[in-house]
C-alpha cells in the first residue's frame, strides 16, 4: 500500500468530481479454478485498489459523498478460515491504513443500499466485468444483469478515468518495477531459447523470473513461434533453427501495478535475411511511434504514422504499392497490422478497460469500426502523466492474406502474388512501456535488445 494520505486524497477528489449520491465499490472474491477451495490467483478490483489499497477477497465499500462519509464491509476471519489461512489483521486495522475509519459486516451493505432506494438517492455503479459482480448488482439494486451496463454511472466512469489516467510519482516508480521484473522475463527467454525445447520450456522461463521477484503475472504469457496469432497462449510446439520467436508478457507488482513488454528473436544464434528485413521495418516504426510521443499529440496520429511506416517499408520488398497515405486511411496496412500501436497501462495491464474503451482511450467519442482501427485501444490527445504502450508489429496471417486475396481487397494497393511467399513468416514486434511527460515521453524500465545487433548477441550461447 501506499501512504494513507494517497487513499484519502484520491477519495476526496472522488467526492468533489461527482458531487452527490453513494459510490458503491465491488472487491474481487476468490474464483474456484475447478471447485471453490481450488482457486485462481487472487486480483483484487483495481478501482477497489485505487481508492482503498485493500488487497484481500471479499470487501465492499461506499461512499456517502452527500455524508463525507467512507465505509469499508467486509466479514471477519472465522476459525476455520484461520486454521486454513493463518491469523491476518482485522479489516477495522487494514481500514485505517486505508484512512476508513467505519466498517462494518458484509451484510450491512445491502441495509444502507436499501434506505438510500427508499431515500431517493443516487446509487452510483461500475460496469461489471464478472458474473459474481452481476450477481452482487441484482442483489443489492434489483437490477437485472442485461440491464446493468445501461444503469452504470458515466459519471463515475469518467470520475475514475480522469484520475487513474494520470499517473503520479509513486505510482510511476510501482510501474517501473513491474517493468523491470517484466525487462527480466524477457531476457531470461531470450538467453534461454534452444532449437529443440518446447515453447513451454521458454514460457517456463519468463514466468519464472516473475515469481522470482516476487510478482505475479499481469496476464497470461504469449509464447510462440506463431507470432501471426496475436494472442497465442498454446506452448506446445518444438522451436526450431530458423524459427523466430515471439513473447509478449509482463509481471505485476504487489501493489497491483503492471508492466507489458513484447520482444521478437531468433530461435537460432541469427535472424535470416528475410527475418532481419521484416524485423527491421517493424523496428523503424516502433521507433518513429516514440519519436512522436508528447503531450497534445492525438494517438490515432501516431498509430497512422507507424503504420504508414510498415506500409513504406514493405514497398521496398514489392509486397505494397501505391499512395501511403490513401492505402493507411483506407485500412489496407490492415492485412499487416490487424490491431492497435498501443493501451493505457498501469494497475491493469490494459488500464481501466473494464470501464469502456471509449472512455478510457476515446474521451466519450465512438470508436471506428473499420477493420484494424476498431482494435485502436486508445486515440485521444497525450496528456503528461499518461502511461501507455507501443507495440507495433507485422504478420503474415495466411488466412486473412486468402480472405482478402479472394475478395480482391485494396488491390491497388496490395501485391498478392508476392505476398503469398510470406505466408509462412509468422509475426514479429517489439513492445515498450513509456510515460509522456511535460515535453515528451519517458521509456519506463531497464530496456531489453532491440536492434538486430542486440539481440543477436543476446543469442550467442
Amino acid at each position: 500500500m501506499f501512504n494513507k494520505s494517497t487513499y484519502i486524497n484520491r477519495r476526496a477528489k472522488l467526492k468533489k468530481d461527482i458531487g452527490s449520491g453513494l459510490l458503491l465499490f465491488i472487491g474481487s472474491k476468490e474464483v474456484g479454478m475447478n471447485y471453490k477451495d481450488n482457486t485462481f490467483s487472487f486480483y483484487q478490483d483495481s478501482t477497489f485498489n485505487y481508492f482503498f489499497g485493500l488487497n484481500q477477497p471479499d470487501l465492499m465499500a461506499i461512499i456517502d459523498i452527500d455524508e463525507d462519509k467512507d465505509m469499508i464491509f467486509g466479514d471477519e476471519l472465522t476459525i476455520d478460515s484461520i486454521v486454513w489461512m493463518g491469523t491476518l489483521p482485522t479489516i477495522s486495522h487494514n481500514a485505517t491504513l486505508s484512512g476508513v475509519e467505519n466498517t462494518a459486516p458484509l451484510s450491512e451493505v445491502e441495509k444502507l443500499i436499501k434506505k438510500a432506494q427508499s431515500q431517493g438517492r443516487k446509487i452510483h455503479f461500475l460496469p461489471a466485468y464478472r458474473s459474481d459482480h452481476n450477481v452482487t448488482l441484482f442483489e443489492l439494486l434489483g437490477i437485472a444483469p442485461k440491464d446493468q451496463d445501461a444503469a452504470v454511472s458515466i459519471d463515475f466512469i469518467k470520475a475514475v478515468v480522469a484520475q487513474r489516467n494520470h499517473k503520479s510519482e509513486e505510482e510511476i516508480i510501482e510501474i517501473e518495477r513491474a517493468v523491470d521484473i517484466t525487462a527480466d522475463m524477457h531476457l531470461a527467454a531470450m538467453r534461454i531459447a534452444r532449437p529443440g525445447m518446447l515453447e513451454s520450456e521458454v514460457a517456463a522461463a519468463a514466468a519464472h523470473a516473475a515469481l522470482a521477484a516476487n510478482g505475479e503475472l499481469s496476464f497470461p504469457v504469449i509464447a510462440t513461434i506463431n507470432g501471426q496469432t496475436l494472442h497465442n497462449h498454446n506452448h506446445g510446439n518444438i522451436i526450431k533453427e530458423g524459427d523466430l520467436f515471439l513473447l509478449d508478457c509482463g509481471a505485476i507488482t504487489s501493489n497491483g501495478y503492471s508492466g507489458d513488454m513484447s520482444s521478437t528473436f531468433p530461435v537460432g544464434r541469427t535472424f535470416t535475411d528475410r527475418q532481419k528485413e521484416i524485423y527491421q521495418i517493424a523496428l523503424n516504426s516502433h521507433n518513429a511511434a516514440i519519436d512522436m510521443l508528447r503531450p497534445g499529440v492525438e494517438f490515432i496520429d501516431v498509430h497512422k504514422h507507424a503504420c504508414s511506416t510498415i506500409f513504406e517499408g514493405l514497398k521496398s520488398l514489392g509486397l505494397t504499392k501505391g499512395n501511403t497515405q490513401d492505402a493507411v486511411e483506407q485500412g489496407a496496412h490492415a492485412l499487416f497490422m490487424p490491431c492497435g500501436l498501443g493501451h493505457m497501462m498501469g494497475m491493469d495491464v490494459h488500464d481501466m478497460e473494464n470501464l469502456g474503451e471509449v472512455y478510457v482511450g476515446y474521451d466519450g467519442k465512438p470508436k471506428s469500426t473499420v477493420f484494424g482501427y476498431k482494435s485502436l485501444r486508445l486515440a485521444k490527445k497525450l496528456e503528461p502523466g499518461f502511461v501507455l504502450t507501443i507495440e507495433p508489429g507485422i504478420y503474415f496471417i495466411p488466412e486473412l492474406i486468402d480472405k482478402w486475396k479472394a475478395e480482391k481487397n485494396f488491390e491497388e494497393f496490395l501485391n498478392y502474388d508476392a505476398i503469398e511467399n510470406y505466408k509462412g513468416f509468422s509475426g514479429c514486434r517489439n513492445e515498450e512501456d513509456l510515460l509522456i511527460t511535460e515535453d515528451g515521453a519517458r521509456i519506463l524500465g531497464k530496456p531489453i535488445p532491440k536492434s538486430i545487433a542486440d539481440v543477436e548477441a543476446e543469442r550467442q550461447y
